[in-house]
């Protein structure tokens, strides 16, 4: 009798599931990216070099995958060299990335899952059950075989030893140049619940007016308006729509909004990214058609005076100051050394800093710059160069403008010179750079001094044609310090970065990892709350590096690269911002950092 209702249920799910697109042979496959159960991150298309991509459909307590994976593992290990690249997806609607990576611990699996939180990759799939095997072919993005791994497993029995071996005669073809002979087969598994799939007609209903619109103001009309750094204006309805298929394809590739942490770890005041449900909404009203329906077009409207200062918005006024940076002739090709300018400061006398800000001649050309100040050195080797007392914000693309923290400045002496590091790249047109640094002044001095500190490794090496070479670097924390944001930095082959605080007694935590680094976006990642490192504490940065062929911003795959200015040359260099801690203070945050002992019941 239970038998019979698991199969009368069994029948009428799967024709609800199977109601859906499923995947088939032949479908092309859209580009996406998602971290896997370790936090590293995978996109498709970067694996156009494989001669064929495999992937598995996992999910936890589903006994199909737990008997298939050992399989899988070991097709991995005879096909792996052979140029086919193995990976696991988990599009379960209860799986998350904490329940997988403890289940890929207890079940040995050491092939990365990807873990589809938002389910909208999963949809697109038309994923119907875990357990379910497809095959991709690179040359042209479809699907070459769909369906179980071999012919060993049923729900109800194990066969000792498979007589169809699909997966593998499917990946022995495609390795051959030849045509799949058996494409598709019936996969067994645990039915995978969508619920986004039965609510589609409803994704018609998703309010433009209401839940669209005020999400593109919120989040992305900053950037995408007249004036603004991205390619093009979401100045109303139309050109949303017009857009619409495009941001779906950034939104699947994490390209947009620019945010690159993981985020599992940290929690971040500057955090750029949608929410999942932001996500499925945004995609869901795209896939549907992007209908208007009926309201008002607040894109349309809008009529928002955006500052040229992004810090007279948050400080209420413009700057105190203005300096002017040398005019610089930028050509319309080529490569530009960087430039140094040294300027007087202008404020004629000594003050303490709340902010400063770069504004961009041309943010077309100005890749970033760095500012710091001190005193001229007037002999010796280093003679027309600065004796460095201290540093102010800078600017690249992805630094948000913010004063330095509540209760925190930067002491500016009337005297000292203030040094522009300009680093410019060509972008087609000749063009001459004039930009500005403002500068917001405390009336009164405040209380903390802000700290800025940097870490860099000059002797990396990265080996050619090397996919993912990693070196570190580490910097001593010397009293008691409030760490306020982190920011890694590497050029074209930069690929993923992690900053973590080594503590006196030896034990290791993460603080920020940044699985996707993209050079065009140089983010300060900047703590919700500041975060504590105690005296002696070591900051260690590892940055990882692409020198392969597949990374597209590599220039040349072929030779070693080492450390230098350049973007075609690379850096492991990091920042971090912080103020150090009084005694009393200090014993504070040491006491409340002490583990809680909880009794236990008895």
């Amino acid at each position: 009798m239970n038998r019979l209702i698991r199969t009368i249920l069994g029948v009428s799910i799967a024709a609800l599931a199977s109601s859906a697109l499923a995947l088939e042979v032949n479908d092309r496959i859209e580009n996406f990216r998602l971290y896997d159960h370790e936090g590293n991150s995978h996109e498709l298309y970067y694996y156009s070099d494989a001669k064929a991509i495999a992937v598995l459909v996992q999910g936890n307590g589903c006994p199909i995958v737990r008997n298939a994976a050992p399989r899988f593992r070991e097709l991995r290990d005879e096909f792996t060299a052979q140029g086919v690249q193995f990976l696991m997806l988990n599009s379960n609607l209860q799986d998350n990335r904490q329940t997988v990576a403890k289940e890929a611990a207890k079940y040995g699996y050491d092939i990365p899952i990807m873990v589809d939180d938002t389910q909208i990759i999963g949809e697109s799939l038309g994923l119907v059950r875990t357990g379910e095997v497809f095959v991709i072919n690179p040359t042209n993005w479809t699907v070459a075989y769909h369906g179980a791994v071999d012919d060993r497993l049923t729900y109800e029995n194990q066969k000792k030893e498979a007589s169809e071996h699909y997966l593998q005669d499917a990946l022995a073809s495609l390795v051959a140049g030849e045509a799949v002979e058996v494409a598709s087969t019936e996969a067994l598994g645990c039915l995978m619940n969508f619920p986004e799939q039965t609510a589609r007609a409803k994704h018609a209903d998703i309010s433009y007016t209401d839940e669209i619109a005020p999400m593109l103001m919120e989040n992305c009309v900053g950037c995408h308006r007249q004036g603004g750094i991205g390619p093009f204006a979401m100045s109303d309805y139309n050109m949303v729509r017009g857009f619409s298929l495009m941001i779906r394809e950034v939104i699947r590739t994490k390209r947009m909004p620019p945010w690159h942490a993981d985020p599992t770890i940290g929690h971040w005041s500057n955090d750029r990214s949608l929410t999942d449900d932001q996500i499925k909404t945004l995609v869901h009203w795209i896939e549907a058609g992007a209908p208007r329906g009926e309201g008002e077009d607040i894109l349309a409207t809008n009529d928002t005076i955006y500052a040229d200062w992004g810090a007279e918005e948050e400080l209420g006024r413009a700057p105190d100051y203005v300096v002017d940076i040398p005019a610089t002739e930028v050509p319309a090709t080529g490569v530009v050394d960087y430039k140094y300018f040294y300027v007087d400061n202008p404020i004629d006398k000594d003050v303490w800093v709340q902010a400063t800000e770069i504004l961009p001649g041309d943010r077309a050309v100005l890749h970033h710059t760095i500012t710091t100040f001190g005193d001229m050195i007037t002999e010796g080797k280093y003679k027309g160069r600065i004796k460095r007392k201290g540093g102010l914000q800078g600017y690249a693309p992805g630094i948000t403008t913010q004063s330095f923290p509540a209760g925190t400045g930067v002491y500016l002496p009337a005297n000292s010179t203030i040094e522009f590091q300009m680093h410019y790249t060509t972008a087609g047109h000749a063009t001459v750079d004039e930009s500005k640094m403002g500068v917001w002044i405390h009336e009164e001095p405040p209380e903390h001094v802000y700290v800025s500190m940097f870490m860099a490794n000059t002797k990396i090496k990265i080996p050619a044609h090397a996919k993912n070479h990693a070196e570190t670097e580490e910097q001593v924390i010397p009293k008691d310090a409030l760490l306020f944001s982190l920011m890694p930095h590497a050029h074209f082959r930069g690929k993923s970065a992690e900053f973590s605080v080594i503590y006196p007694d030896g034990t290791e935590k993460l603080l920020l990892s940044v699985p996707n680094y993209d050079f065009n976006w140089q983010t300060s990642y900047e703590f919700a709350e500041p975060e504590f490192i105690p005296a002696g504490s070591k900051i260690k940065q590892t940055n990882w590096w692409d020198n392969s062929g597949q990374n597209p911003a590599n220039p040349d795959p072929t030779i070693e690269v080492t450390w230098g200015e350049q973007s075609w040359e690379e850096m492991l260099f990091g920042a971090m911002s912080m103020r150090f801690l009084g005694e009393e203070e200090a014993a504070k945050f040491r006491e409340a950092a002490k583990p809680t002992t909880v009794a236990s019941a008895q």
